[in-house]
């Protein structure tokens, strides 16, 4: 006795076997799995028959695939038309914001720091006092000079005198000629001298001015790094004491690659951009330097940034974007792009036979214009192209346009 399993529709072989189907065998109101016991009275070749007649009719039942009939549900899609618009060619470089109005403040004198008079982030006008350095040798250097200053002038003042009293006696025949002349020569000699000390004077007091450190322009004071009773030195390699910026006459200072050489022209537009990529200021090239700097390999240019702009400021870096020429383009919106392995493709509703497909095709993607990606190569302007629901769409799949 053994066990063998059929398919078997509702009903047939259940007649057959009568009363040899075991409790808790499998039934289905359907087609189904159904382990049968077989009595001995059936034969091999009655069983065979009956099985092959089972398959047969199991297999023409499952071949006739349903076919989808008019009311079938299509995906529905939201499209726009690719549009043409112009479009600016251009490139980003960083930038640098400078101030046409920004000072290094450095000793012209050394000596100690006395006295800090402003604080970092400050707003001062100018003159006004930022440091002092000690003077008192200085301030000694200055009075010793007054005093030579007074005496060399007490010796004007007598030999002044004294050559009028000279040339008096002369025309009256009491003193010779020689006499005259040497009285004249000492009065010259005396004059010069004062003339000097007071030169010399005024030198030295204009160096004591030094000793005072002063701002050049109105401003904002920088960082102060150094501290009272530092030494601080002048001259090329002397300390810097503060720096004093004017937020105004800013320039946006770019570096063009040398292969772009023969498109870089005055008047050109530029674009500077915050960290968002928004554009923060719209200018224009103003300076193009007439050499190659030396150490970046690129060509300056310069672009002015409108007075009182907060959104940049002195030493800034941001991100210059220079327009080279502008072309009209086709542009489809940013949702309308699908990535598959990295390359970016559309959907593209079309028309066959009455009804629409979703049509896959590869674009090649240019800059973006707000929202809107510029398409070089892939679709032409007025294609309808699929924007909602992209993520579900295979190539050919029937779509049904959504109203508006």
């Amino acid at each position: 006795m053994g066990w063998v399993v059929v398919a078997a529709e509702k009903g047939k072989l259940a007649g057959e076997i009568g009363e040899t189907r075991l409790p808790g065998a499998f039934t289905s109101d359907g087609y189904g799995l159904k382990p049968v016991r077989f009595c001995k009275k059936f034969s091999a070749t009655s069983i065979a028959v009956a099985l092959m007649g089972m398959l047969a009719a199991g297999c023409g039942s499952g071949a006739k695939k349903p076919a989808a009939g008019p009311g079938a549900q299509l995906m529905p899609v939201r499209t726009v038309s690719a549009q043409m618009q112009p479009v600016a060619q251009s490139s980003e470089y960083m930038a640098t914001i400078k101030s046409r109005r920004s000072a290094t403040i450095s000793p012209q004198v050394s000596g100690i720091l006395t006295n800090i008079l402003v604080n970092s982030g400050e707003q001062v006008k100018a003159g006004r006092a930022l440091m002092t350095i000690d003077s008192r040798q200085q301030q000694a250097n200055v009075a010793s000079l007054e005093a030579a200053e007074r005496q060399q002038k007490a010796a004007y003042d007598y030999n002044k005198i004294e050559v009028a009293r000279q040339k008096q006696l002369f025309n009256e025949g009491i003193v010779s000629r020689q006499a005259n002349q040497q009285e004249e020569q000492a009065y010259e000699n005396s004059k010069a001298s004062y003339e000097a000390a007071v030169e010399a004077r005024k030198t030295q007091q204009q160096l004591l001015d030094y000793y005072t450190v002063r701002a050049p322009f109105d401003g904002v004071v920088g960082d102060v790094p150094v501290h009272v009773g530092d030494y601080v030195a002048s001259g090329s390699s002397g300390t810097m004491l503060t720096t004093v910026d004017e937020n105004r006459d800013l320039e946006a200072y770019i570096y063009i690659p040398t292969e772009r050489a023969a498109d870089v022209r005055m008047g050109l537009g530029v674009d500077l951009l915050d960290s968002a990529g928004n554009v923060v200021e719209k200018t224009k090239i103003d300076f193009v330097s007439p050499q190659v700097d030396s150490t970046l390999q690129g060509i300056l240019v310069k672009a002015s940034v409108r007075p009182g702009s907060q959104e940049l400021r002195n030493s800034q870096m941001v991100e210059a974007r220079v327009i080279w020429n502008t072309k009209p383009m086709v542009v489809i919106p940013v949702l309308a792009v699908v990535r598959q392995n990295g390359i970016p493709f559309v959907y593209v509703m079309n028309q066959v036979n009455g009804s629409y497909e979703a049509d896959q095709k590869a674009v090649t993607l240019g800059q973006t214009v707000g929202n809107n990606y510029a398409v070089p190569a892939g679709i032409g302007a007025g294609e309808r192209v699929i924007v909602s629901g992209t993520q579900f769409l295979v190539n050919g799949m029937k779509v049904q346009p959504l109203p508006g």
